[in-house]
């Protein structure tokens, strides 16, 4: 058996430790997205109603000013009418005032019904608000199942971490680089086993005589086609 296969072999299983953590860690992804979806669904509604409040707000503030004005010009024609002498201005002023007294009508019409808006636009934020309440206690135990599953992981990664930054100090300089160099490319291990005369990650022929060398445990070398480092399994 090479000197250093054990070590490596040890420093795998470390890191397969560390990739299994981590998979169970990014498992949790798709649950915590979906209930934050469903909680930003809930959320938005709620903004929206009350954007709607305050512009119904705005609305009927437009409308209760726009009367005001209108009735200080109707009474400012009403002054007017009381001085007027000639019959053609006066004539003039009443058709104005009527025209307005029409035109005021419609506008108080629309204020009452800006007021019923705005009480719409109350009840449906009311609503939106109660629905968001209801999300949140309906995610409160899911959430707290979560965040216990997360912190086990993560307790269970940060030692795999540190059990596998111990592994390192085993493993030769050079081999460590070339394994660490191997981790990095697309292949699920560094460290394959021959599987008979060929590669067990690619299963592509060693030569006979690298071959005999691996088997022998003279040397840890890395497949021709794949790259990976290959070893003689007991």
């Amino acid at each position: 058996m090479h000197p250093d296969l054990d070590s490596l072999l040890t420093l795998q299983a470390k890191d397969q430790e560390v990739t299994r953590s981590e998979q169970a860690l990014t498992a949790l992804e798709p649950e915590v997205r979906r209930l934050d979806e469903l909680m930003m669904a809930a959320e938005r509604v709620l903004l929206a109603a009350r954007r709607s409040i305050e512009d119904a707000i705005r609305r009927r503030d437009e409308l209760e000013g726009k009367i005001a004005s209108y009735r200080s010009m109707q009474e400012q024609r009403r002054q007017r009418l009381e001085w007027v002498r000639g019959a053609k201005e006066a004539s003039t002023l009443m058709a104005e005032l009527d025209l307005a007294r029409t035109v005021l009508a419609k506008e108080e019409a629309e204020f009452m019904r800006s007021g019923d808006a705005v009480q719409e636009a109350e009840r449906k934020a009311a609503e939106a608000e109660k629905a968001l309440t209801a999300v949140r206690e309906g995610q409160a135990a899911d959430r707290e199942s979560l965040a216990g599953r997360r912190e086990t992981i993560m307790a269970e990664l940060e030692r795999a971490r540190h059990a596998r930054a111990e592994a390192t100090q085993g493993v030769n300089g050079s081999l460590l680089s070339r394994y660490e160099r191997i981790r990095r490319g697309k292949a699920p291990l560094a460290l394959y086993a021959l599987h008979g005369d060929a590669c067990g990650h690619c299963f592509t022929a060693v030569p006979t005589q690298r071959r005999v060398l691996i088997q022998r445990g003279a040397t840890i070398e890395a497949c021709e086609a794949c790259g990976v480092l290959l070893y003689g399994a007991e």
